[in-house]
């Protein structure tokens, strides 16, 4: 062996010590190594649970809205389960506290609640705050439209889902509209702007002092600008909604049911406070009795007011309006019919912008039926009319401040006179916004 090939043992040592430093260096590498991936595989999952966490909070405020909007549009409305949202689901539990409050529980989950990655939950109590129904017409009937004849005239603004006829030029006071493709306004003299699909036809004048808007225009004479193939104007739905009637006949319940005798709660003489209460029967007012109304009468039958009897709001209600209801649901077709006769007179509250509203759930109108929702005559001077589904005819010497029916018709020398307060209407509770939340109440967990 020569001297190049043999090796000292220094060359040995030097070279167990270079092994075993590549040893330490790569255990220290692999440990760092593994180190690296643990906190970046924990980062990934914090940052996932941390991005998910957020997610089910957004779910749960998202449903909290869903359950105060179903509120405001279903009064019954009770909660839901498992609805999908965005990248998980929520649930929604509703208890009532009292008429007035409900406790809300909103759980949003991601990604389900089977196997949630995260939940996040949200409690809060809802209350009925004083909300407002506005109405921008002194007529507005719906697809059985307004029919006006002899000296009746109205002093505002009429919509019409439907057709707004008139004879010898009846007199409105105010823009006229007839929504929709079908629309047709004639044989009216409006002191202002009309618009309608169609304007006038062969056989009644009609005259516009101001604008005219319409596709087709026939018989017409128009003092301001024609506007020829103008778009027509949207339907809409009708200030009230049955949710919201239905809400004020249980707000009603909650006064208690009065006791009915042979059929009807009758009141003849004297003088009566009455509601917030539920009349399983007809209600008859009658003589010079006066009934002093503290909030919304539910009857299920009919209701006559007449013989000089005096309804009228009590003071402490102020602003707020009440509403007497004749709704029997068994028989919403002959009955559920108002009828205010012989100087008859209805009440406000003392504060400006307080009314009674007459509603009627009558629908026999709107099934093609004749039977008439209110019967209105003789100076009974009623504030407000309402039947939604059913046929208002106003005669003789009757004066209201705001008509609104599926059907009108006006005779004789009947007329409306729009009140400016009914835009701003409030009542205790309301379509839309009429639940909102309870300061203080908002609490997050999980």
């Amino acid at each position: 062996m020569t001297d190049a090939t043999r090796m000292s043992p220094d060359r040995f040592a030097k070279r167990g010590y270079i092994l075993l430093l590549a040893l330490v260096f790569t255990g220290i590498f692999l440990a760092v190594g593994a180190a690296l991936v643990s906190n970046v595989t924990s980062y990934s999952r914090l940052e996932r649970t941390a991005v998910a966490a957020t997610q089910a909070l957004t779910i749960a405020e998202g449903a909290l809205d869903e359950a105060i909007y179903q509120l405001n549009q279903n009064p019954f409305y009770d909660g839901e389960t498992n609805t999908p949202l965005g990248n998980g689901v929520f649930t929604i539990e509703i208890i009532p506290i009292d008429s007035k409050t409900k406790r809300i529980t909103a759980t949003g989950y991601v990604p389900n609640s089977q196997n949630p990655l995260a939940t996040k939950m949200i409690k809060a109590n809802l209350g009925i705050n004083d909300s407002v129904i506005s109405f921008h017409y002194g007529i507005q009937s719906g697809n059985g439209g307004f029919i006006m004849d002899n000296s009746s005239k109205v002093i505002g603004n009429v919509f019409s889902n439907g057709s707004v006829i008139g004879t010898s030029q009846n007199y409105i006071y105010g823009d006229v509209i007839s929504s929709g493709p079908d629309g047709l306004v004639s044989g009216i003299h409006a002191t202002s702007s009309v618009y309608a699909h169609t304007i006038g036809t062969a056989a009644e004048n009609t005259i516009i002092d101001k604008d005219a808007h319409y596709v087709t225009k026939i018989n017409t004479t128009v003092y301001g600008t024609s506007y020829p193939n103008s778009p027509d104007q949207a339907t809409t739905s009708l200030p009230i909604s049955d949710a919201q009637i239905s809400q004020w006949e249980s707000i009603a319940t909650t006064g208690g049911v009065a006791v009915c005798s042979n059929g009807s709660y009758d009141i003849s003489s004297g003088s009566v406070n009455l509601g917030p209460v539920k009349i399983p029967c007809d209600l008859n007012i009658s003589n010079s009795s006066i009934v002093t109304i503290h909030g919304h009468i539910w009857v299920t039958g009919n209701i006559t007011v007449q013989n000089s009897a005096t309804v009228k709001m009590d003071a402490s209600l102020g602003a707020q309006n009440v509403a007497i209801i004749a709704d029997n649901p068994s028989d919403q077709i002959n009955s559920s019919i108002i009828s205010i006769k012989n100087t008859a007179t209805f009440r406000d509250s003392g504060t400006l912008g307080s009314f009674i509203f007459l509603i009627s759930q009558n629908k026999s109108a709107e099934v093609g039926g004749s039977v008439e929702a209110f019967s209105l005559s003789n100076s009974a001077s009623a504030l407000i009319a309402y039947a939604a589904h059913g046929l208002i005819p106003l005669t003789n010497n009757v004066s209201l401040k705001e008509v609104t029916a599926y059907k009108i018709i006006l005779r004789n020398s009947a007329n409306v006179t729009y009140d400016t307060g009914l835009p701003s209407s409030v009542f205790e509770s309301g379509p839309g916004g009429s639940w909102s939340f309870i300061p203080g109440t908002y609490a997050v967990t999980r």
